[in-house]
This record gives C-alpha cells, sequence and structure tokens, in this order.
C-alpha cells in the first residue's frame, strides 16, 4: 500500500511538473509579437478590407487611402497609433533593410516626384496595401513595377 501511495504521488508530480511546462512553452510560441500572430492579425485584416476601393483621403472601409489603410491595420490589429501622412510614417520606427523584413514591418515606395505609397509587409515578399487602381490587394515586392519604385522600410512593432 505505501509503494502505490509513493508511486501515485510520482506521476501527479509529473502530471503537474508537465502541465507546467506545456503552458510555460505554448505562451512563448503564442506570444502577441510573434511573426505568425502578426501574420495572422494582417491576414484578418486583409480579409476583412480585401477590395475597398481607393478614396484620397480615406480611412474607413467605405473607401482608403495607402496610409488611411495602413493607419487603420495598425490600430485595430496591434492597437498601435500610427501617423496619418505616409511622409511622416516614414519617419516611425526603426529603418530596416528590405533583406530583413518581417511581418508588420512598412514598406515605402515612391510611385511619382509628388507621392508616395505604404504598405505592410506580411512575410514571403508580399504586402498589403490600398492601390488607386485595385483597392485594398496584396502585391510582391518581387513585381517589377514596386522593385523600381521601392525607397525603404520601417519596424514600428517590437520583437
Amino acid at each position: 500500500m505505501l509503494k502505490i501511495h509513493f508511486f501515485m504521488k510520482r506521476i501527479l508530480f509529473l502530471i503537474i511538473i508537465t502541465s507546467i511546462l506545456n503552458v510555460a512553452c505554448s505562451s512563448k510560441k503564442n506570444k502577441p509579437n510573434s511573426s505568425a500572430s502578426k501574420v495572422y492579425l494582417l491576414e484578418k485584416s486583409y480579409k476583412k478590407y480585401k477590395g475597398v476601393r481607393y478614396r484620397y483621403g480615406g480611412t474607413t472601409s467605405l473607401g482608403f487611402d495607402c496610409s488611411g489603410f495602413v493607419q487603420r491595420v495598425y490600430s485595430e490589429a496591434f492597437h498601435k497609433k500610427l501617423p496619418r501622412t505616409t511622409k511622416a510614417m516614414m519617419k516611425t520606427g526603426k529603418k530596416i533593410n528590405q533583406k530583413n523584413l518581417k511581418p508588420g514591418d512598412l514598406v515605402f515606395f515612391r510611385p511619382s516626384r509628388k507621392y508616395y505609397h505604404v504598405g505592410i509587409y506580411i512575410g514571403n515578399d508580399i504586402f498589403i496595401h490600398a492601390s488607386t487602381s485595385k483597392g485594398v490587394t496584396k502585391s510582391s515586392l518581387k513585381n517589377s513595377y514596386w522593385q523600381k519604385k521601392y525607397i525603404t522600410a520601417r519596424r514600428i512593432l517590437n520583437d
């Protein structure tokens, strides 16, 4: 009887330790700023606004301009307030080399001498943005148009 009691205590102890380790490990994997959770939140925002038309000065689902879209997504997905304009966003956060992009980084372009454009990198050379021709859409950084117009990237979210 004493042997069984000792054995049961040992098993219970191992179950408790295993449970504690599982909780600790899973909370590290699912921390809010992990790349996977950023991608999930960005994809969720993209699905919500996909196809919403471009509207100069727009900040709502009735129509977005590029910085209005980025500002809205950051506010809803990350509870982070960004400046309203693309030029002001370009001065926020930390400058990042294009080869070091991570999900959530802002990517900036110069489509013309008059305008700047901003999108949010989601991984695999893809970014989401409010396009003047397609509305809210995904585009590839490997596309020759965007390659020629790319100017910089900024990291707003801490890892």
